[in-house]
């Protein structure tokens, strides 16, 4: 049986090959690939090469956003069965160490994650995978959706990290697919006013359409804007999820006295320039997030009732045997490109 994959062999350059079939250990599934999405990192990766120290090493598979059908089970899976329609969790944690131990598993020193070096991803037919870390769906949704059960963790995490509330306002800096969701979670959590800022048009037209007051920071200054929004006050929550030095200075300007601010975004390795006056006087809470824990289950709970619709943020679908053509696009026209999924 072959295994179809695309490899990055070098910057901006995908290939098609094939990868060697999986091995399936007593705990593993095997699953077929039915959707991958395109997310910032693997575009960061194909353009850059590297994010901050984990860098990749052609040929390389990229790809963390999937769904798929398992094909085949291990000796010791009990929860699922060939058939079943599912999605993953890429990250996998050695559940022994004391992070893990005490339920932050997403800082396990240990943990492989699809798609960031040296790991390969899940840009290929076939891929093994605990079935710990694998979540079946519902009937209702698709594999397309599954796949962006990935990236809704993200913002579920966010918002779980801010303690986004009944009445919050909360502020979003960056309306790409990390804004948009992060967008969607926090008015599933009860915030009755979310402001987004970002330079892009058509991501701004889209978090329009999903309940945001939008703001152009081309145009308008971020914080001045969210001031005048909220007579002053500022933003229970700000959610930064671009990360650069700019955008978390303007995320301290933004939050109310007392308020909270959490940095999704990895923008920059470094942030300089922040006025530690203003985050004392405050009295600011900063916190950052790394990737997602004990979130899938929300998720597709989430997406499955109707709470959250994911897959009207996708912009761009594109078929398996056209990878290369998805990545030249989703990474050259960012001004039209909100979401890319690749259907199989």
């Amino acid at each position: 049986m072959s295994n179809k994959a695309f490899y990055m062999t070098a910057i901006e350059k995908l290939e098609a090959g094939e990868a060697p079939m999986p091995t399936v250990s007593p705990k593993d599934v095997l699953i077929k690939i039915k959707a991958v999405g395109i997310c910032g990192s693997d575009l960061h990766y194909y353009a850059k090469g590297n994010i901050g120290n984990f860098v990749v090493e052609p040929p390389y598979i990229l790809g963390h956003e999937a769904a798929g059908e398992v094909v085949a089970v291990g000796d010791e899976v009990k929860r699922l069965k060939v058939g079943d329609r599912i999605c993953m969790e890429p990250g996998v944690p050695c559940m022994a160490c004391e992070e893990c131990l005490n339920g932050h598993y997403n800082l396990c020193k240990t943990l492989t994650f699809w798609a960031t070096p040296p790991y390969n991803g899940c840009l290929c037919e076939y891929m093994a995978h605990p079935e710990a870390f694998t979540f079946k769906m519902p009937d209702n949704m698709s594999y397309v959706e599954g796949a962006l059960v990935e990236p809704l963790a993200v913002g579920l995490h966010a918002c779980n990290r801010g303690d986004v509330k009944l009445g919050d306002t909360v502020a979003i800096i960056g309306s790409g697919c990390i804004g948009l969701v992060t967008l969607m979670s926090a008015i599933a959590r009860g915030a009755t006013k979310v402001i987004i800022g970002d330079v892009l048009d058509k991501r701004l037209a889209k978090a329009a359409e999903l309940g945001a007051i939008t703001v152009n920071t081309k145009d308008e200054d971020f914080a001045d804007k969210v001031m005048e929004l909220t007579e002053g006050r500022g933003a229970d929550v700000v959610i930064d999820c671009a990360g650069f030095s700019a955008t978390v200075h303007q995320a301290c300007r933004t939050a109310k006295l007392a308020g909270t601010i959490v940095i999704v975004g990895l923008g920059a390795d470094k942030i300089d320039g922040l006025d530690n006056n203003l985050l004392s006087t405050k009295e600011l809470d900063v916190r950052y997030v790394f990737r997602y824990r004990n979130v899938y289950p929300t998720a597709i709970k989430a997406i499955s009732e109707g709470r959250i619709d994911v897959k009207s943020i996708i912009s761009h679908s594109f078929k398996f045997d056209d990878t290369i053509d998805a990545y030249t696009t989703c990474l050259k026209d960012i001004a039209n490109v909100v979401k890319g999924v690749i259907e199989y």
